[in-house]
C-alpha cells in the first residue's frame, strides 16, 4: 500500500497555478527525489505533501497514521542566541536525552548534543536537522534541497547517510534537489516536475527522456538549466507522462 498518493492536484499563488493536474504515489523504503527548474513548483509539491499547504483541487491521501520527518530548505537561526543541539531538538515539545542521543548517533553528529547551534558548520547544521526529523521515527522523511550551499564532498556525504537511513529504519524519502549528479545516483525513482510532472520513472530512464533534456540538457554535469521550457512533443521510454495540454506558467512561480 501507498504511504502517500495524490491525484489531480492543482495548486495556486496569489491567482498563478504553480501546480497543475500532478499525479505521484510514494512507496515505502524507495527513495524519490524531485528535480526540475526554479519556479516550477518543487517545494510547493514538498509542502502539500505534508499537509502544510491544501490543493484548490485534487487530492492528497495519506495511510492513516503516517508519521513524517521534514527538513526545510532553509532555517535561520541568530548566530548570537545561545541555545545548544539538544535544546534545539526539545523545540516545540521536550525530547528525552535518550532519544536526541540516538536521532544524533543516526545523523552521525553524535558529539554535537552540547555545542552552540551558532557555532556549526553548514554540514554539521544540516545533520542537526535531520536529527531532528527523525525523532519521530517516520515512514517518510521529507527533504526541501538539504544539501544547499554545501560543497560537492559535503553532499555526496550527506545523500550517503540519506540512503544509511533509509536502509537502517526502513523509511522513504522524498526529496527536491537541485545536484542531478548525485540525484541519478542516490534516487529509485527520479520525478522531473515543471508545474506539471514532465515525465518519472527510474534514473536512467528519466535522464535519457526527451523532456527530462528539455529542462537540462544532455551534458549538465549536475548544472541546473534554469529557466522555463515551451514543452516538447516527443515521447519518450519508461514512465514518461505526456502532458502537453497541461497549463504552462511562464512566470516566476514558487520553487
Amino acid at each position: 500500500m501507498s504511504l502517500i498518493d495524490a491525484h489531480g492536484i492543482c495548486l495556486s499563488y496569489g491567482g498563478t497555478e504553480v501546480l497543475h493536474d500532478v499525479s505521484l504515489s510514494v512507496q515505502p523504503g524507495e527513495i524519490v527525489t524531485i528535480v526540475g527548474p526554479n519556479g516550477s513548483g518543487k517545494s510547493t509539491l514538498l509542502r502539500a505533501l505534508i499537509g502544510a499547504l491544501k490543493p484548490s483541487h485534487g487530492q492528497i491521501v495519506r495511510q492513516a497514521g503516517l508519521r513524517i520527518g521534514y527538513v526545510p530548505q532553509k532555517l535561520h537561526i541568530d548566530p548570537s542566541l545561545p541555545i545548544t543541539v539538544r535544546r534545539f531538538l526539545s523545540l516545540p515539545e521536550r525530547v528525552h536525552g535518550a532519544a536526541a542521543e540516538r536521532a544524533l548517533e543516526a545523523a552521525e553528529v553524535p558529539h554535537l548534543g552540547d555545542r552552540q547551534m551558532g557555532a556549526l558548520s553548514g554540514g554539521q547544521f544540516q545533520r542537526v536537522l535531520l536529527a531532528r526529523a527523525l525523532l519521530r521515527n517516520p515512514h517518510v522523511l521529507m527533504l526541501d534541497e538539504p544539501t544547499q550551499g554545501l560543497d560537492q564532498p559535503g553532499q555526496a556525504s550527506f545523500y550517503r547517510q540519506i540512503e544509511a537511513v533509509r536502509d537502517r529504519m526502513n523509511c522513504a524519502v522524498v526529496m527536491v534537489s537541485h545536484e542531478l549528479h548525485v540525484v541519478m545516483s542516490a534516487s529509485d525513482r527520479v520525478i522531473c516536475l515543471n508545474g506539471h510532472v514532465c515525465c518519472e520513472g527510474a534514473p536512467d530512464v528519466v535522464s535519457s527522456a526527451p523532456e527530462y533534456r528539455a529542462l537540462f540538457g544532455s551534458g549538465t554535469g549536475g548544472a541546473l538549466a534554469l529557466y522555463r521550457h515551451d514543452h516538447d512533443h516527443s515521447h519518450a521510454h519508461g514512465h514518461v507522462h505526456d502532458h502537453d495540454h497541461a497549463h504552462h506558467d511562464h512566470g516566476g512561480g514558487a520553487a
